[in-house]
């Protein structure tokens, strides 16, 4: 009997030795291993993929996807990258977010750029982008805290020219981007979609050009979820767009709204205001 208790605490102590080893190589790393915390094997990896896409592209220009993702790469600081959207099936291929317009003046074009907080670990693509990825402001840090931009760029002779950039305040779950026109007097837009995966919604950043298109916009965020929702208004008749504010009862059987409230800009402190209550202020 004894030689059998004997042979099962070998046994065990065999086994807890060889799963406690197993466990300690697999957590071992050698140095480099975390590219997100390599601003150099990043740059090299970027490149690399920037090469393949290249090698396998068809009739090109100077002004293309291709060539803009270059000079990002090039010229701004470690961790950015020109943003694709979310994909809209399985195995669609994502597209880069960009929106070319061509003016009498030469090519536009708007993108998504985002950027890796200095001092942190940089940020990877597929932590930033799509609806599971709205809930990385929870744990920002630990993936790499992103800043977005909507920047226009001016394609001169093969060369790309930074007109402006403007943040975009949020830091995961990018969906799309559109070009829009307000239905009130048809000022044009740039609507930047993010998904909004605790309140089932999403988030709108929209862009006017209300001074044409290379000044800098003005920005207006709306939303949309279960219990809340801001629309774009005309309240006051002036250039700038305005917004309503919806209040909801939220009960256990059922959700509904319960009042509107209006916000207008104030030109003068460059504030929405509430209309009902001027000390209540947005700043977009």
């Amino acid at each position: 009997m004894k030689k059998y208790i004997l042979l099962i605490v070998v046994i065990a102590v065999s086994f807890l030795f060889f799963t406690c080893g197993k466990k300690s190589t697999q957590e071992v790393k050698a140095p480099g291993e975390d590219v997100a915390a390599s601003p150099n094997k990043d740059a090299e990896i970027q490149q690399y993929n920037l090469g393949v896409k290249e090698s396998q592209a068809g009739n090109r220009n100077p002004c293309d996807t291709l060539s803009l993702i270059s000079y990002v790469l090039a010229n701004y600081p470690p961790g950015s990258y020109l943003v694709n959207f979310d994909k809209t099936l399985t195995f669609n291929i994502p597209k880069p977010a960009v929106i070319y317009l061509e003016q009498s003046s030469g090519t536009y074009i708007f993108a998504l750029v985002a950027r890796s907080k200095p001092g942190e670990r940089l940020i990877e693509p597929k932590n930033i982008i799509g609806y599971d990825q709205s809930f990385i402001d929870l744990d920002s840090t630990k993936l790499g805290t992103a800043f977005f931009y909507l920047t226009l760029f001016k394609c001169d002779s093969g060369t790309f020219i930074k007109i402006w950039e403007f943040p975009v305040p949020d830091d995961g779950g990018f969906n799309n981007m559109t070009m829009e026109k307000w239905a009130y007097n048809g000022t044009p837009y740039v609507k930047v979609n993010f998904h909004y995966a605790r309140g089932i919604g999403h988030i709108d950043y929209n862009y006017f050009l209300i001074n044409g298109l290379t000044q800098i916009p003005h920005l207006l965020m709306t939303y949309k979820g279960i219990d809340f929702q801001r629309t774009i208004a005309n309240i006051n008749n002036d250039n700038y767009p305005d917004y309503y504010e919806y209040l909801y009862y939220n009960f256990e059987d059922r959700v509904f709204v319960k009042d509107s409230i209006a916000f207008v800009w104030d030109v003068k402190d460059s504030v929405y205001v509430n209309t009902r209550n001027h000390r209540q202020t947005r700043p977009y």
